[in-house]
């Protein structure tokens, strides 16, 4: 097999969605972390991966893809063989793509935005990104009120994508405390084999 490497952050949800799927695939992959705060994502070397400044970015063999979503696809596709993280039935295809289609959206302007506020100082109206954040994860838990995953019977892209912003949206001060169908579905992702954690941003602060 190739060699895969993963350029990231420690705190970034983008990149952990990445980082987790690599490992509930069984893959190895060399993570090579990018110094935000300092501006690594801007300097030339950086560019010449992602012109845009942004992690994730990951290179498996002659492949460079950018855009944490497209590389969850790729991976999946590629070493997933039993197509248990991306269906081809098209049904349950199209439930996936539309919860990766909400990572984009209301995840990235709700949960996601209100912790780059707390966490990077983002200049963002932090009451109104907070709101929406409480009206996403209000749907996430009405909708797994009757089911255990986000897009079928068992864990797929959609719960890979998802998981990150939400279980640290306390980190943007949207506490989950209203949110018990959440809170449970957390718990059985976080028992996935392979499953690996997002260092807390305490730690990535304190670093």
């Amino acid at each position: 097999m190739q060699a895969i490497t993963l350029y990231r952050h420690p705190l970034s949800g983008n990149s952990h969605r990445v980082e987790v799927l690599l490992s509930l695939l069984g893959l190895e992959a060399t993570l090579v972390d990018v110094d935000l705060m300092a501006g690594e994502q801007r300097q030339p070397e950086f560019l010449k991966l992602n012109p845009n400044g942004q992690v994730p970015v990951l290179v498996d063999g002659d492949v460079l893809l950018t855009e944490s979503n497209a590389i969850l696809v790729y991976l999946a596709t590629k070493y997933d063989v039993n197509r248990r993280w991306l269906p081809t039935e098209p049904l349950a295809a199209a439930k996936v793509q539309q919860f990766l289609s909400i990572t984009a959206n209301e995840i990235l302007h709700g949960p996601a935005a209100a912790r780059l506020v707390t966490l990077f100082g983002a200049g963002l109206d932090h009451e109104a990104v907070i709101a929406s954040a409480h009206k996403t994860l209000a749907y996430i838990n009405t909708h797994l009120q009757d089911q255990d995953w986000l897009a079928g019977d068992e864990p797929t892209l959609a719960d890979v994508a998802i998981y990150a912003y939400v279980a640290h949206a306390p980190e943007g001060d949207v506490p989950l405390n209203d949110y018990d169908q959440i809170k449970g579905w957390l718990k059985r992702f976080q028992s996935l084999k392979g499953f690996v954690p997002m260092q807390s941003s305490a730690v990535g602060l304190a670093a």
